[in-house]
């Protein structure tokens, strides 16, 4: 068993499942580029043909 801690995070694709909250490609890399330079290793962005948004 590794010693080692994966974070995962859902914030690109659960993050815009609450009403009202929409980003655009901008904002979304920005968010992206904020999470990889915190050190997250995996980030889920969603499926890019299931909604514009």
């Amino acid at each position: 068993m590794s010693d080692r801690l994966y974070i995962f995070d859902t914030t690109l694709r659960d993050g815009e499942q609450s009403p009202g909250c929409s980003m655009n490609i901008d904002e979304k890399m920005r968010v992206a580029h904020a999470l990889a330079g915190l050190g997250v290793d995996i980030i889920e962005a969603g499926f890019p043909i299931a909604s514009p948004g």
